[in-house]
């Protein structure tokens, strides 16, 4: 069933909030630099979007009004373009080597005493983003550093 727009930009900010923002995972997943970068761009692209259309009213006249919302409105979507992929990435299923590295390092946790949610049977990145969150809050550095 296809998402909405809104309901995909809700999944990609709620996923955005889970997903452990841990330097070690930042080779080994995109989502660390999207993250990152949609949060610059929430912050930066308003203020240069407001700037871009005031710079050019002001210097170029009314004239050049649907070229300055043009591209003022492109600012604002970047953002969204951020959010829009996490929230794709978050309901995408595992790939079968990352589910079954995600299967074993759930297994290992379970084996040093972690006790979460059962592992799902064809997990997605949502799922991935708990795991990893919980096992570096719950779980000692030596563990992190052992399966990482």
């Amino acid at each position: 069933m296809q998402k909405s727009v809104i309901s995909q930009v809700q999944i990609g900010r709620e996923y955005a909030k889970k997903w452990p923002m841990r330097k070690e995972l930042a080779p080994l997943f995109a989502e660390f630099r999207v993250i990152k970068a949609t949060e610059l761009a929430i912050t930066i692209m308003p203020i240069l979007a407001m700037l871009t259309l005031f710079m050019q009213i002001n210097y170029l006249g009314s004239d050049f009004l649907p070229q300055a919302i043009a591209m003022a409105l492109f600012f604002l979507s970047l953002p969204l373009q951020g959010l829009l992929w996490l929230g794709k990435r978050a309901e995408t299923k595992l790939d079968p080597a990352m589910e079954h590295w995600y299967k074993e390092l759930y297994n290992k946790m379970i084996a040093n005493g972690y006790q979460g949610k059962a592992a799902k049977n064809k997990p997605k990145y949502v799922e991935l983003a708990h795991l990893l969150k919980d096992m570096f809050d719950k779980m000692d550095r030596a563990f992190t550093k052992e399966n990482l």
